[in-house]
């Protein structure tokens, strides 16, 4: 008989980003072996408003691959207005509430962090000394609210922070995407068990082909348009001398870039909107290079990206500081330019020549994807731990 497991998560698909991609995938790897139940909020992000599908419900279940999902009913709110933001927070945390006082929990459950006060609802109603609760820990908060200027060093930060604590304390082990997040962990609980558990893809390579030529080179961004990410501040930054500029999501930062495009008609800059996963892939391969910023080194981050980008072979172009820098300069992925710097940055996408992207060169990275970013040797590894 299967065993059972729930994931508790704040984001799953229709909804887009690497939150939900992640978690989905983790969900679908662990059906193979496992009843799997997923518990999340009604599909509200980025947009910050139900779905159409799913509005004036107050629970929705569905038994998608196997996967039971149970999404349930929050207050759903993008605002930048910090008291909404945490109403919506905590609706959902009431909902996960109601649903543990009324329904039989696993003795296995993953719980995703951040936001830390859905974590911490899940660690506080559901700690017994015999349930296996393991924290997946995608980004270190409070330290990235500190480091993105969205939190300051005061009395609601040190409550976050004693939450944080509280959360690695009850969890029997910790899963973090970052060798940062679980040095981290161990510095605050040095006994702690934990695991790397890295934002691997799990699609098939698709076979690498020669992309069009073009008198500029061709970087794209694709992902969400947030504050952390900065893609308005990059176009406003970057020269266009030899470039040309595509960009494809959605967010908080959509506006204003649609605005600055619009304001701008002879820089070659090219807003896409918003598409499926699916149909980005293709997408992605008539490009370049892709890029992947941050609008500040962010301790604990990897962007999920580097790992989808490399297994399609794309080469890359990091803007973020930190670990990520590690990935891409130990596995040959790409150029890297001094988080923050943007003189830096053009100075290096003026070193980066079209016929040097070759099919070798594109066929390297995705090799090096294959045997070094391995969705099920990480995933069996997990399996064995819980």
């Amino acid at each position: 008989m299967k065993k059972e497991v729930l994931i508790i998560t704040s984001y799953f698909p229709p909804e887009i980003g690497a939150a939900s991609n992640r978690i989905f995938q983790l969900a679908n790897g662990l059906q193979h072996d496992f009843n799997v139940t997923v518990l999340t909020p009604l599909p509200n992000y980025p947009t910050g408003k139900i779905f159409d599908d799913y509005k004036g419900k107050f629970r929705h279940i569905s038994e998608e691959k196997n996967i039971t999902i149970n999404r349930l009913w929050i207050y759903a709110s993008n605002s930048k207005n910090k008291l909404l933001r945490l109403i919506a927070m905590l609706s959902y945390s009431f909902s996960l509430v109601w649903f543990f006082m009324w329904n039989k929990i696993p003795k296995t459950v993953i719980v995703q962090s951040p936001p830390l006060l859905v974590a911490f609802t899940s660690m506080l109603f559901l700690r017994k000394k015999n349930r296996n609760l393991i924290l997946n820990v995608s980004d270190l908060w409070p330290i990235a609210g500190l480091e993105l200027g969205a939190l300051k060093k005061n009395f609601s930060y040190k409550m976050l922070e004693n939450i944080e604590h509280f959360n690695y304390k009850k969890a029997s082990l910790i899963l973090g995407q970052s060798e940062e997040i679980l040095a981290h962990v161990k510095s605050i609980f040095p006994e702690k068990k934990t695991f790397l558990y890295r934002n691997y893809p799990d699609f098939q390579p698709p076979k690498i082909e020669q992309s069009s030529t073009n008198d500029k080179l061709t970087i794209v961004y694709a992902g969400l348009l947030g504050i952390a990410q900065g893609i308005y501040k990059l176009c406003t930054e970057l020269d266009y001398t030899h470039i040309e500029f595509h960009i494809y999501g959605s967010g908080a930062e959509q506006s204003l870039i649609e605005d600055f495009v619009s304001q701008h008609p002879d820089l070659p800059i090219i807003f896409h909107g918003r598409v499926t996963r699916d149909e980005l892939h293709p997408l992605l391969l008539t490009y370049d290079i892709a890029i992947i910023p941050l609008l500040n080194r962010i301790y604990g981050s990897v962007p999920s990206k580097i790992f989808e980008y490399a297994r399609l072979g794309m080469p890359m172009l990091y803007f973020g500081g930190g670990e990520g820098e590690d990935v891409i300069r130990n596995n040959n992925l790409g150029w890297i330019a001094t988080s923050g710097d943007y003189d830096d940055l053009n100075t290096v996408i003026a070193t980066i020549k079209s016929e040097s992207l070759t099919i070798d060169r594109k066929e390297n990275i995705q090799n090096t994807a294959v045997r070094n970013f391995d969705f099920d040797k990480q995933l069996e590894s997990l399996k064995a731990i819980i």
